[in-house]
């Protein structure tokens, strides 16, 4: 089935966007543009062959051709966007974060599923194939229990002055890229499993804004797993984009961005565009073979619309990126207390009180295995744990 699409947003995201639309399945078309500025609309739609471009976003959204609307605003208008299509009675799919906040997030989870209308969270960072890969081999079981999935997005800051204003974006660094971590995080422990509670440093190190520019936080899960991410508008060098898991059977490294395997040097430089957040195009450059491929889009997409066609779910709906702002607000309050803070999510539809605790190996009937190692002299040390006793003691096999 093809599907006729409304663009919201003609700057970066819109253009990513755009590209994808137009080559991964053949068969969806963007009919209508919209975006605040009529120039900027106008030169969008002459790029890209769109037919019809306009700056009153309800006209793009209600337009008779239009089954799907793409949201790919600024962070404050996501909201306005949303109710617009649920109203309209459009299939909708939106730009990460999904709000500036939980309630906001709420408000619109509540009202595309009242209109019953077709709803996907736009988080292209789970759907990158390396992600994809390593999550399938996760399910399968490779690495045991997930305890730890780190995450890290840094650069020197955004495209947009909107993302710098905090009325506007709904924070700094953690809510413009905090999500992407956050969601990669729940994608590799669960999403099953609960988040009960968080802790967040964040500061504004670098620039004169009033949101934050640097931040590192913790999420605790209720099956006692752990996510953590790190996030930055201070990172010079361009973009880092690296996620770290490890199981009780195994370890997953992911970089995205900055070690791709392609690695250019030129004293000249190459007369452009390099890669999204590079800071120049001159000495060492890391250019992209396929970006939108890379970053996620393709599989992105190509989930949304397989999704709406089958009459499934997507891997990723407007409830994730409501659990997602729910977090990001207890980082933000975490930030000025200093302390834990909980999760407060009005609505939760997965597991409850699944603390699994530690991951305990039998090793015989009395003991259970701590550890096994292979020495230099070519000893192998057992470490074993008494079950009645607790008593720690070791032995060695040559």
């Amino acid at each position: 089935m093809s599907h006729k699409i409304a663009m919201l947003g003609t700057g970066l995201i819109g253009r990513f966007y755009t590209m994808s639309l137009l080559k991964y399945r053949g068969k969806e078309q963007v009919v209508v543009a919209y975006s605040r500025r009529a120039e900027q609309a106008e030169k969008f739609a002459a790029e890209f062959g769109i037919p019809r471009w306009t700056t009153d976003m309800a006209e793009a959204i209600r337009d008779p051709e239009v089954d799907t609307v793409v949201i790919g605003l600024p962070n404050y208008l996501h909201k306005q966007a949303a109710l617009l299509a649920a109203e309209a009675g459009k299939a909708v799919l939106c730009t990460k974060p999904l709000a500036t906040n939980a309630d906001e997030a709420l408000e619109m989870l509540e009202a595309v599923e009242k209109a019953g209308v077709f709803h996907g969270y736009l988080e292209d960072l789970v759907y990158t194939p390396k992600t994809l890969k390593a999550l399938e081999s996760a399910r399968k079981g490779a690495l045991g229990k997930v305890l730890w999935a780190r995450s890290r997005e840094t650069h020197g800051g955004p495209h947009s002055d909107w993302f710098w204003t905090k009325e506007q974006s709904g924070g700094g660094a953690i809510v413009d890229m905090g999500c992407h971590c956050i969601e990669i995080a729940r994608n590799f422990i669960g999403k099953e499993n609960r988040p009960i509670e968080v802790t967040c440093w964040a500061d504004t190190q670098v620039h004169p804004i009033d949101a934050e520019d640097h931040a590192v936080g913790l999420v605790r899960y209720d099956n006692g797993a752990i996510g953590q991410f790190e996030v930055s508008w201070t990172f010079r060098g361009g973009m880092d984009l690296r996620d770290e898991i490890a199981g009780t059977e195994g370890t997953v490294w992911l970089n995205h961005w900055l070690r791709t395997g392609f690695e250019m040097f030129t004293a000249v430089g190459q007369g452009g565009y390099v890669a999204e957040k590079a800071e120049g195009d001159t000495g060492w450059l890391f250019p992209v073979g396929d970006e939108i491929g890379s970053l996620g889009y393709v599989e992105m997409f190509l989930d949304m619309f397989n999704a709406m066609d089958e009459g499934r779910q997507p891997m990723e709906t407007f409830y994730d990126g409501y659990v997602v702002n729910a977090i990001i607000d207890a980082c933000y309050k975490s930030a000025q207390t200093k302390k834990w803070e909980p999760v407060e999510l009005k609505v939760w539809r997965g597991g409850e009180g699944r603390d699994l605790g530690a991951a305990l190996k039998d090793y015989d009937e009395e003991h259970y295995l701590i550890k096994e190692e292979r020495m230099p002299n070519g000893n192998l040390k057992v470490i074993l744990k008494n079950k009645k006793t607790g008593a720690i003691t070791q032995i060695i096999r040559e």
